[in-house]
């Protein structure tokens, strides 16, 4: 998935001659903390929410020098990953989007992201969770889709999450079924270090529970 297709249209950007109070309020009608400045189809930069609260007349256009505004965008063709990277590292609540020349074309906010993850990752299907915990150099995709296939499952989705200063993996994966008990064992069987099992329909555990809770969360 690429920037292109999770633009918001709903979100309409700021000019230069609107003041920081309109833009304060805009910011609060969309629950965003940072909102582009854009004239004719050029971006001028991003404004925080922090930096227009500590301008003291309410009054001045965003055209002041007072006003700072952040470098920040993507290009049309960036991946998911590089938008979550620029929020996650600077800790945004929106970021712009251009094309390829560099023209204005949208914005990505932070719910939009978390609807497309909640796609990309199937976040809404059905299915079983579990959480592996391998060595690095045992690190098989192939191996481990094989395990679940043959278990009549399919992958839905599939994230690796590592360790700094260890070896050790997290594989987190999807399947296409809630009872997967005898998934879980074929992968014991594999000696596969089974940490964690969510919505297996044969397991009254709580885990139904936690996972209910995360999709509440990412539905916020």
């Amino acid at each position: 998935m690429f920037a292109a297709e999770i633009i918001s249209d709903a979100i309409p950007s700021l000019r230069t001659a609107d003041t920081v109070q309109k833009a304060l309020d805009r910011m609060n009608d969309f629950k965003l903390k940072h909102l582009p400045v854009v004239n004719e189809a050029t971006l001028l930069g991003l404004v925080a929410e922090d930096d227009l609260l500590n301008i003291p007349d309410h009054d001045t256009l965003l055209s002041d020098a007072a006003v700072n505004s952040l470098n920040v965008f993507v290009l049309n063709n960036a991946h998911t990953y590089d938008v979550i990277r620029l929020l996650s590292q600077l800790k945004l609540t929106a970021v712009p989007v251009l094309d390829q020349q560099k023209n204005y074309l949208g914005l990505i906010s932070i719910n939009n992201m978390v609807n497309a993850v909640a796609e990309q990752y199937a976040v809404n299907e059905p299915g079983g969770i579990i959480v592996l915990e391998i060595s690095n150099r045992d690190n098989s995709l192939a191996h481990i889709a094989q395990i679940v296939e043959a278990d009549n499952a399919q992958v839905l989705s599939s994230y690796v999450n590592s360790f700094e200063d260890s070896t050790r993996l997290e594989v987190t994966l999807k399947v296409n079924k809630t009872e997967i008990t005898s998934l879980v064992a074929s992968f014991e069987r594999y000696d596969y270090l089974v940490k964690e099992v969510y919505n297996n329909t044969q397991i009254d555990d709580g885990s139904q529970e936690r996972y209910d809770s995360f999709m509440n969360y990412l539905n916020v």
